[in-house]
C-alpha cells in the first residue's frame, strides 16, 4: 500500500481518521496502533512483522531493566557512605552498559545480518577466505520494511533512557506504536520518543486547521512525487542504464534530473507522511528545509534529511566524542600537537564515524561507503583550508555579504551535491567516475533527441517547470512566509479555486497510466 495510492489516501487514511475521532480520547492511541500494524502487514510480507516485534519487545524490556538499575541507586544512595556510593554507582553504570550492549547486539545484529551480511561476506571472501580455499555463502534475506528507520528510533530510545533523559515507558503497546506509527515506518522522518511519544498517546480532538494544513501538505507531496519525480525517473533510468552511449550535456542533465527526482520524491513522501500525521493532530519533525539554498556542504546537511543528521550527531558523534578512548586521544593531541591541529583533529576523527555510518545506512555497497567518504572529504577540506580561503577572500577584497558571492556559493554547493547524487545513483564507483569524466566531453541535447531518452518533450518541459515551482516555493518559504497559512486565510472562493487547481494539476499532469510505470519510493528500500 503506497502513500500515493488511492487505497491509502481515500481508503486507509480516511478510515483511520473516522475510527480515530469517533473513539473515546483515551483509547485513540489504540486505533493508531492497530491501524499501524494493519498498514505494515498490508504493505509488506505478513511474517516480517516478527522482526519489528522482536525489536519492540527487546527495547521495552531493556529500558525497564535500565530503569530498575536506576531505582536501585536512588533507594540505596541515602544509606551509603561517600565511598560506598561511588563504588555502587560505578557498579550500576557497568550493569547499565551491559544492558545497552545486549540491546545493541540484538537490534544492530538484526539490521546487520538482514541488510549487510552479503556485503561483508563478499568483502571477507575477496580479502581472505578465497586464499584459504573457503568462502562464506551468499544468502537471500527478506528486508523488513522500514528496518533502517525503526532500528535508529529504537536505539535512540534506550540510549536516552540510559542517559537519564526520560524514564522508560511502562506500557508495551505505547512503545510498539512509537516504532510502527504508520506515517513514519516506511521512510521516516526519524523521530525520538520525547518528540512524539506524548503526542501519540494523549488523544487529539478534531481540528479543522490541522485537517486543512495536513491536506495541503499531502497535495504538495503528491505534486512533487507524481508530477515531477516519477516523470524524471524515466529519463534518469535511460541515461544511467546506457551511460556509455552519452556524454556532456546529456549526462549532466541525467545527473541533474536524478537530483531533482530524489529530492522531490523523498521530500514529497515526507510531506505526505507529515500531512497524514497532522490530520490526527500529531506534528512530525521537518526533514527538509530548502537544502538547495545552502551555501556550503555543511549547511546542506543541516537542511537535508535533517532527522538522520541529528540522530547521527546525537548518538554517533557525541558517543564517540565522549568515550574514554577518544578523551585520551584528545588529551594526547592537545599535549603534542599545535593549537590548530588540536582543535580540528578530534572533530575530524569523530566525523569519520558519522560519515561511515551515514554511507552504510543508505545501503550495503562500497559505493555508499564512497558516498559517505565523498562528503567527509569535502567537509575536511572546508575545515582545514578555511584559513587559506579567508586569506584569498581578503586579498581579493571580496564582499562575502554580496548577492553575487552568495549566489556563487549556492551554485557551487549544488554542483558538489550533484556529484554526490551521481555516486549515490550509479551502479558502482567505477561507473560514477566514468559518467563524471564523460561530462567533460562536448555534446549537445537538441529537442528532437529528447524522445529517444525515455520521455517526450512535454515530459521534459513539465519536469523543468515543476522543479522551478518547487525551487520558487522554497525561496518564498526561506523568507519566513507560510504558504499554507496564507492560503488558509484567503476567502473561501479563492481558497477553493487554488485547491481545485492543484488537484487538477496532479490528476492531469501526474505520471501514471499508459507509458508510465509505478515507481516505488527510493528511501523505502533503506
Amino acid at each position: 500500500m503506497s502513500y500515493t495510492s488511492f487505497l491509502y489516501l481515500f481508503g486507509f487514511l480516511g478510515g483511520m481518521l473516522l475510527c480515530y475521532f469517533i473513539t473515546p480520547k483515551r483509547f485513540r492511541w489504540v486505533i493508531l496502533l492497530l491501524g499501524s500494524y494493519l498498514f505494515y502487514i498490508a504493505a509488506s510480507k505478513n511474517w516480517v512483522v516478527i522482526f519489528i516485534l522482536v525489536t519492540t519487545l527487546s527495547i521495552y524490556l531493556g529500558a525497564l531493566w535500565i530503569e530498575k538499575i536506576n531505582d536501585i541507586f536512588k533507594k540505596l544512595k541515602g544509606t551509603l557512605s561517600r565511598q560506598e556510593k561511588k563504588e555502587l554507582k560505578e557498579k550500576l553504570i557497568f550493569q547499565k552498559k551491559i544492558v545497552v550492549v545486549i540491546l545493541l547486539i540484538i537490534n544492530l545484529g538484526l539490521l546487520v545480518v538482514l541488510k549487510y551480511y552479503n556485503f561483508f561476506a563478499g568483502g571477507l571472501n575477496s580479502a581472505l577466505f578465497n586464499h584459504l580455499s573457503m568462502s562464506l555463502p551468499v544468502l537471500k534475506f527478506v528486508l523488513p520494511m522500514g528496518i533502517s528507520f525503526y532500528t535508529l528510533q529504537a536505539i535512540g530510545y534506550f540510549i536516552d533512557v540510559y542517559r537519564g533523559k526520560y524514564k522508560a515507558e511502562k506500557h508495551l503497546g505505547k512503545i510498539a506504536l512509537f516504532l510502527i506509527y504508520f506515517p513514519t515506518i516506511v521512510q521516516g522522518p526519524i523521530t525520538r520518543y520525547d518528540q512524539i511519544g506524548k503526542q501519540l498517546y494523549e488523544g487529539h480532538a478534531f481540528n479543522y486547521l490541522n485537517f486543512t494544513h495536513g491536506s495541503q501538505l499531502i497535495l504538495w507531496g503528491l505534486f512533487k512525487k507524481i508530477v515531477i519525480a516519477d516523470r524524471a525517473n524515466m529519463f534518469v533510468n535511460h541515461i544511467f542504464q546506457d551511460y556509455a552511449q552519452y556524454s556532456g550535456i546529456v549526462v549532466m542533465t541525467g545527473i541533474l534530473f536524478y537530483t531533482i527526482q530524489l529530492y522531490t520524491e523523498f521530500s514529497g513522501a515526507v510531506d505526505i507522511c507529515r500531512g497524514s500525521s497532522q490530520m490526527f493532530g500529531i506534528e512530525l519533525p521537518k526533514n527538509f528545509n530548502q537544502p538547495f539554498l545552502s551555501k556550503d556542504i555543511n549547511e546542506f546537511w543541516q537542511r537535508w534529511h535533517i532527522t538522520l543528521g541529528l540522530w547521527l550527531k546525537e548518538y554517533v558523534f557525541f558517543s564517540v566524542s565522549l568515550s574514554k578512548p577518544f578523551k585520551k586521544f584528545n588529551t594526547f593531541v592537545k599535549k603534542f600537537g599545535n593549537d590548530y591541529l588540536s582543535k580540528l583533529l578530534p572533530a575530524t576523527t569523530a566525523l569519520f564515524f558519522v560519515w561511515i555510518c551515514n554511507g552504510l545506512w543508505h545501503g550495503a555497497s562500497i559505493k555508499y561507503v564512497g558516498y559517505g567518504m565523498y562528503y567527509y572529504v569535502i567537509m575536511l577540506c572546508g575545515m582545514y583550508f578555511e584559513p587559506i580561503f579567508k586569506k584569498i577572500i581578503s586579498v581579493l577584497r571580496i564582499n562575502i555579504e554580496s548577492k553575487w558571492f552568495k549566489t556563487f556559493q549556492v551554485i557551487r554547493t549544488i554542483v558538489l551535491v550533484n556529484i554526490g547524487m551521481l555516486i549515490f545513483r550509479a551502479d558502482s564507483l567505477q561507473s560514477a567516475f566514468q559518467m563524471l569524466k564523460s561530462c567533460f566531453v562536448p555534446s549537445q541535447l537538441p529537442l528532437n533527441m529528447i524522445p529517444t531518452l525515455g520521455i517526450d518533450i512535454h515530459d521534459f518541459v513539465i519536469i523543468i517547470i515543476g522543479a522551478a515551482v518547487v525551487y520558487g516555493i522554497g525561496l518564498i518559504k526561506e523568507k519566513g512566509i507560510s504558504i499554507r497559512e496564507s492560503i488558509s486565510s484567503m476567502k473561501l472562493p479563492l481558497r477553493w479555486t487554488i485547491y481545485i487547481a492543484a488537484i487538477l494539476v496532479v490528476v492531469i499532469f501526474g505520471a501514471y497510466g499508459k507509458g508510465y510505470d509505478a515507481v516505488s519510493f527510493i528511501y523505502a528500500t533503506f
